[in-house]
Formats: C-alpha cells, structure tokens, sequence
C-alpha cells in the first residue's frame, strides 16, 4: 500500500496512440527509452484487448508504464500501470486511485479551471503547439504553458505539436515531462 505524501515516479515521457496518427503503436513502444509511458487510446476499437496486451507485454520488456486510455475496466482486466482520464472523465481519478492506489493516474486538462480540479496524478495540458490532431484547439505557446504550469500548482505535461525540434521551447516550463502523439516517430 502506498504511503500518505510518497510521490509516485511518473514518466518523463508519454506517448499517446492514435488509432490514425500511429497506426502501429507497438513498433513506437518497442523504440521508447526505459522509464517513458505509453498512454493506449483505443476509442472503443474491436480488438482493444489484444492490442493493451501486445503493449504491455512491450511495456513489461522495456521497462514502460501502460496507461489506457478512459477504460479503467480494461486497466485492470490486462493488469496495466493505471489510466488516463479525458477532461470529461477527470472527475474520477479521486475514485480510481483510492480504488487502485498502485495506479497512475492521469487527466487531460485543456483550461487552468480543469486543471486545478483534477485530482489525478499529473495533468497533461495541450495544445502545447500547433497540432495536427482534428481536435487541437488554440496553441499555448511555451510561455503561456509555463504560466499555466504554475498556476495549476500540479505535475504536469505539454501535449500537442511536441516533437524533438519544439520541445527544445519547454525546457524551463515546469513541466514533468512531455506527452507526444506523432512527434516520437523516427
């Protein structure tokens, strides 16, 4: 069980799958370096289990966390590293590391509001930069992200247009680590 006010170690990398962006999520994770997360998004996809198992088998040899991706039961059934909440789904980190204080927990977080009422374990605030996501809105830019970084009072990620060339840009943002969807392909 873990202990009141003992951090848990958080990657300093994530990589988000993308059922488009990363059509094989598994060769990514294989080139990940040891201590990095795969965040496994599968948006309901028939085969979801089979893939969760072929990354965390992956994740097991490299040295990975496996989060998924909104699908707490499907964490728990492959026996993954915890989950990752969309904004709409944050208010249940509280419950879902209770339930599971071994978990890492993390959410989404598109607004300095949510990202202070999020009670995950980090937050993972986009857009970082301009994205080629269908659902990237404005980008931050570094300096605002720092700002937001310091205001949310909470670990957190930069996702959105992180590649090796931007993140250069957030080095002295506050973050924890940086969060990467296409930006990990080599």
């Amino acid at each position: 069980m873990a202990r009141r006010g003992l951090r848990k170690a958080l990657p300093a990398l994530l990589f988000f799958t993308d059922p488009v962006r990363t059509p094989d999520p598994e060769a990514v994770a294989a080139q990940l370096p040891a201590g990095s997360g795969v965040v496994y998004r599968h948006f309901g996809a028939a085969d979801a289990e089979a893939r969760a198992g072929r990354l965390l088998a992956i994740a097991r040899t490299r040295r990975l966390k496996l989060l998924i991706g909104a699908d707490a039961a499907l964490a728990a059934k492959i026996g993954a590293h915890g989950v990752h909440l969309p904004e709409r789904l944050a208010h249940r980190a509280l419950a879902l590391k209770r339930g599971r204080p071994g978990w890492i927990v993390t959410s989404a977080a598109h607004s300095l509001a949510a990202a202070r009422a999020s009670r995950a374990d980090a937050v993972v605030l986009s857009v970082a930069f301009p994205s080629k996501s269908a659902s990237a809105g404005r980008a931050l830019g570094p300096i605002r992200l720092a700002m937001l970084v310091r205001a949310a009072g909470r670990p957190a990620y930069a996702l959105g247009g992180v590649n090796k060339e931007t993140a250069r840009r957030l080095l002295d943002a506050g973050l924890i680590g940086l969060a990467a969807v296409d930006g990990l392909r080599t």
